[in-house]
């Protein structure tokens, strides 16, 4: 069964960057869209960010002008550029993968801003 490996969150200080990674561990077809959401302590998960197949990308408004989703086709990986955190992007962050047949949710990776 195929899962999707996320890496890269971790601790940063207010203003600073990281770089959300997911990978699936097999193959994936017909991928339609990739997507991020968040769950902070207490609250829903939120949708963060999206793209679609074609490259078009949308934002939360919390996050716009600050994070940055991409995708190499290739390898099948999406990723989420975080600059300028703010301790209210304090979340587990998971990635999603939606194909014409399946949706898969990455295991989740925390991001804790923090000074």
């Amino acid at each position: 069964q195929v899962q999707l490996v996320q890496s890269g969150g971790g601790l940063v200080q207010p203003g600073g960057s990281l770089r959300l990674s997911c990978a699936p561990s097999g193959s994936i077809f017909s991928i339609n869209s990739m997507y991020w959401y968040r769950q902070a302590p207490g609250k829903e998960r939120e949708l963060v960010a999206g793209i679609t197949s074609g490259g078009t990308t949308s934002y939360a408004d919390s996050v716009k002008d600050r994070f940055t989703i991409s995708r190499d086709h290739a390898k099948k990986t999406v990723y989420l550029q975080m600059n300028s955190l703010k301790p209210e992007d304090t979340a587990v962050y998971y990635c999603n993968i939606k194909s014409t047949y399946i949706t898969y949710w990455g295991q989740g990776t925390r991001v804790t801003v923090s000074s």
